[in-house]
Formats: C-alpha cells, sequence, structure tokens
C-alpha cells in the first residue's frame, strides 16, 4: 500500500525539476541583461558601469535602456549629487555602440536599427543636459558610442590608458552620438582631422586635444572614486577641484609634446576647405610625408561618408547639441538605407579583409543632390528631443 502511494511521487519530479529550471532560466536571463550595465548608489554617489568586457562594454539597446531611466531618476533625487560612469575589464571604457547587431537589424529592416540610434542620440542628450554633475571615467579604449556616453558630460577623465577614435567613415557611417557638436568646437581644425581620418589619441593627448578635462593615472582611479563618493556637498566646484587635486599629481608622460603639435598647423590650414575634394586636392598640392599619410587614410575612407562627415561638422559647428543629434538621426537612418554601412561592417568587422568596396568608389561621384538627401527631414520621424 505504502508503495503504491509513492509510485506517484517520481512522475510529480522532473515536471517540478522543469518548473524550477524555467524560473531558473526566466531569472538568469533577467540577470544577465541587467549584469551589462550595473547601477548603484554609494554615498551621494550614483555609479553606471559598463559591463560587458569580452565585448570590449560596447553599448548594446538593453544598456541604454537601463542607463537612461537611472540618468533621469538620480537627476531628480535630492540625495544624489553627482554621477559617475565607467567600465569593467581594465582595457575599454566602451568601444562603441554593437555595430553587429545594428547592421543585422538594418539589413533585414527589423526596426532596431531605428530604435537604436533614436534611444542612443536621446541618451546622449540626456548626458548632455544633466542637472547633476557627471563624471566619465574614460580608462582604456573609447570610441564611438563611447564618447557619446562621457564627452558631453561635465568632467571626462583620461588615463595613460584612454584611446580615443571616431573611426566611422572607415564603416561607411560618420562620426555621431553629438560628433558634429563637440568636434567642430574642438582648438582649430583638430574635430574635422579626426573626424574624417580616424587618427587615434592615447593617453594624455585627449586632455591636449579638449576631449578629456582632466588627467589621472589608471592606478589612482579606485581611490579617486572613493574620494568622489566620499564627498559631502558634491558641488560642480568641489569635484573640480577634487578631480584637480589628482590631476596635478600625475605625472606620467607630463612633459611629453602633444601628438599632433608639429602638425597643427598643416592641419588648420588643410582641413579648412570646404568641400572634400578641395581637401584632397590641398593635400596633394601639399606633398609632405603629413598630407601624403592623410591622403592615404582619406583614400580608403567611404566618399559618402567623408562628404556627409564634413558637411555634418560644417552645419554643426553653429547648432544646439538637440538640433546636432536630430541632424545626426537623419543620416544614420540615411546609412541605414544606403550600401557603404553594410560593405564597411562586412569588411572590417566580419570578413576582416580589410577591402571595402564602396558605392560610389570616388569623391566626385557622390553628388550634392543626394548628400542633401540624407539631411532632408523624416516628417514623423524624426528624433524629438
Amino acid at each position: 500500500m505504502a508503495a503504491r502511494l509513492l509510485r506517484p511521487l517520481p512522475r510529480l519530479k522532473p515536471f517540478n525539476r522543469l518548473q524550477v529550471i524555467l524560473q531558473h532560466l526566466k531569472m538568469c536571463k533577467h540577470t544577465d541583461s541587467s549584469d551589462e550595465v550595473l547601477l548603484e548608489k554609494k554615498g551621494g554617489a550614483g555609479i553606471i558601469t559598463l559591463n560587458r568586457p569580452k565585448a570590449l562594454n560596447a553599448l548594446n539597446l538593453s544598456m541604454i535602456q537601463q542607463i537612461y531611466p537611472q540618468i533621469k531618476a538620480w537627476e531628480q533625487d535630492p540625495e544624489t549629487f553627482l554621477i559617475i560612469i565607467k567600465g569593467t575589464g581594465g582595457k575599454a571604457f566602451c568601444a562603441g555602440g554593437d555595430i553587429r547587431a545594428i547592421t543585422d537589424a538594418g539589413k533585414v529592416g527589423d526596426k532596431l536599427a531605428q530604435d537604436f540610434f533614436r534611444e542612443e542620440y536621446t541618451l546622449n542628450n540626456a548626458i548632455g543636459t544633466c542637472k547633476k554633475p557627471y563624471v566619465a571615467l574614460i580608462d582604456g579604449i573609447t570610441m564611438g558610442g563611447g564618447v557619446g556616453l562621457s564627452v558631453h558630460g561635465h568632467f571626462r577623465v583620461a588615463t595613460e590608458k584612454t584611446l580615443f577614435a571616431m573611426p566611422e567613415t572607415a564603416i561607411g557611417l560618420f562620426p555621431d552620438v553629438g560628433g558634429g557638436y563637440f568636434l567642430p568646437r574642438l582648438s582649430g581644425k583638430i574635430g574635422y582631422y579626426l573626424a574624417l581620418t580616424g587618427f587615434r589619441l592615447k593617453g594624455r593627448d585627449v586632455l591636449k586635444a579638449g576631449i578629456a578635462t582632466h588627467f589621472v593615472e589608471s592606478e589612482k582611479l579606485p581611490d579617486l572614486e572613493k574620494d568622489l563618493i566620499a564627498l559631502k556637498s558634491a558641488s560642480k566646484e568641489n569635484i573640480a577641484d577634487l578631480l584637480n587635486s589628482y590631476h596635478v599629481k600625475s605625472k606620467i608622460d607630463q612633459e611629453k609634446e602633444f601628438v599632433l603639435d608639429e602638425h597643427m598647423e598643416k592641419i588648420n590650414s588643410l582641413f579648412s576647405a570646404n568641400s572634400m575634394e578641395e581637401i584632397v586636392k590641398k593635400l596633394k598640392d601639399d606633398g609632405s610625408p603629413f598630407a601624403i599619410k592623410q591622403l592615404e587614410t582619406i583614400n580608403k575612407m567611404s566618399p559618402t561618408s567623408l562628404k556627409m562627415t564634413l558637411r555634418q561638422l560644417r552645419e554643426g559647428a553653429s547648432m544646439s547639441l538637440q538640433d546636432v543629434l536630430t541632424m545626426e538621426y537623419r543620416l544614420s537612418q540615411a546609412c541605414m538605407r544606403g550600401h557603404d554601412f553594410y560593405e564597411g561592417v562586412r569588411a572590417v568587422l566580419i570578413d576582416k579583409d580589410q577591402s571595402p568596396r564602396w558605392k560610389p568608389a570616388a569623391l566626385e561621384e557622390v553628388s550634392d543632390e543626394f548628400v542633401d538627401n540624407c539631411f532632408k527631414p523624416l516628417g514623423n520621424s524624426d528624433l524629438k528631443l
């Protein structure tokens, strides 16, 4: 009798186990996605940690959708005095947006190709207009989307490990995330040079170019973070004083000349032309080793991207951040409709043959009319900030 009564129990066990496993998977899935970014409150500081070290903390849509509402909540919270953003893994702050996912979506007309840019630029604007002091610790690779998470904030702390670039023209895109706002505002024509060539700045040069506001040795960042958290009244002035105190003690590469110093005169004259064709002509006419090197780089880039980018910066120079991001959203959707973005991603990130076949293949084949179309308003689909 007892044995017969016990018989049904084993049949229940697998079912229970399945329920437990399903429950566990649900929880894992939930914590997995929230683990891509850690949001925590320590003292008076809200801390955002980008936590995809294997992907160099590349920014995806789910991370954007977690960071944005948290910044907005901290902005309203009287107990939060400042916001700190950093990356994990020691190699990167954030190496850019999740380009592979956008490419896959764009190819099949999935709306992620709209949502990603729309929500990313909305986040960039939230950082640029944030009422609480915003401190970005840009330790390691900081490119594309990572620049958008940092450069519009009040304070950007570079280290000897910082590697900055806006390399988008190499993949048929353009230096977005507000590049049209901050790049033309850098000294001379540095921003135009960085945007068109994708030139990489390292360490203290990121500060000297005007992209970072402070330079602190990488190993000192945990102490700096502790001190920021411990600030009793975290006003912008107090935070600036604290950052300055660390900055003046950082001796690495202190005596080193800015990497672009010797070329500044050439950069300012060669990159001041009104059109890409004119820039190329100036570089050819100049003929110096520096000019020839820039010519070689520019010749590898998407001609469409180059024309789009030059106009984006020239127009962005006198626009508000909000108007720039609205313009850039239009450009992002033009790239999603076009050819070069998919071809650039194939050549650089997927097949890695580094031989993109651009269409059109030459600057003179990219008509003004085509470029004009990329900048046209999208009606109801426009980004509204």
